[in-house]
């Protein structure tokens, strides 16, 4: 596929590990059926949940894979943070640049509405060496790309060596781009509405287990391609027949009601012009070898 991509600006944003902290007094979230329940949740060092890892079975809510990082330098969606969040794109190359992990390289797989994090994947020997505080520079590239015989389609939050190495083919005037699931926009919760998709998710909610099982979204993964079927994220996140929307699987699952494992856009247009293919390799891990033993 012909892209912009010699035109892009690389240029560097730079996050801290965040550490994990409680919002409000109590450390309650209630379920979707009203239960209180204490679990852990977003933000520091995950150390056994990579891409390529469940997104559904760990006991947790909204989980955030391997490393999460924020610029405190901005808080929520503002200053530095939100130029960290706009500006790094899912595929990025990210290094250490702090701390007893110094100089080890990752890739950025995600980035988190409302939290307003960037996630980082790092092998478990690197994740040991590093302690919350640490700092991480990305080399952001990605925002403005595009592909050039087909305008209508949109990109978001993608990385060039990212949509390298999808392998998304082309078929008759369309583009064939492999996806893990097809998920119905009727059960998409948290994240609708947004007036833009440059930055934070989607989430899926898993609530009615006859789409569960009908969808096969039990078996979601950190870091699987899906399309969202019905929906147009091209200038925000909305409801509409003849449109599809394929984002990455960036969180675990969540016990709230609207909420879920979320969804990074990544690519949005007409159904008529994308047409997702199931492959069940369509993972971030599998796609860059960010891991040995998938």
């Amino acid at each position: 596929m012909r892209t912009n991509w010699d035109n892009l600006v690389e240029t560097s944003v730079m996050g801290e590990i965040a550490h994990p902290s409680i919002r409000g007094r109590s450390p309650y979230r209630i379920t979707a059926s009203g239960e209180p329940v204490v679990l852990p949740a977003t933000a520091g060092i995950t150390y056994n949940v990579r891409v390529g890892d469940s997104a559904t079975r760990w006991v947790a809510d909204h989980l955030e894979p391997a490393v999460t990082i924020k610029n405190p330098s901005g808080e929520g969606d503002t200053g530095a943070n939100a130029g960290l969040n706009l500006l790094a794109c899912v595929g990025n190359r990210a290094r250490v640049v702090s701390g007893k992990a110094e100089g080890s390289a990752g890739t950025v797989t995600g980035k988190h509405g409302g939290a307003e994090h960037v996630m980082v994947d790092f092998t478990r020997e690197i994740m040991e060496k590093m302690v919350p505080g640490d700092k991480i520079l990305v080399h952001a590239n990605g925002v403005g790309l595009q592909l050039e015989d087909y305008p209508e389609v949109r990109l978001f939050n993608t990385a060039p060596e990212l949509l390298d190495a999808w392998g998304i083919g082309e078929e008759a005037g369309t583009l064939r781009v492999p996806v893990t699931h097809r998920v119905p926009a009727a059960i998409m919760g948290s994240g609708l509405g947004q007036d833009n998709a440059f930055k934070g998710d989607y989430d899926i909610t898993l609530f009615d287990e006859e789409t569960v099982e009908e969808y096969r979204l039990d078996q979601l993964r950190m870091g699987d391609m899906v399309a969202i079927t019905d929906t147009d994220h091209r200038f925000g996140r909305i409801y509409k027949r003849g449109f599809v929307s394929i984002g990455i699987v960036i969180h675990g699952g969540s016990i709230v009601a609207g909420h879920g494992p979320g969804v990074t856009t990544l690519m949005a247009g007409s159904d008529e012009l994308i047409v997702p293919v199931v492959d069940s390799r369509a993972n971030i891990a599998t796609m860059l070898g960010l891991r040995d033993d998938l």
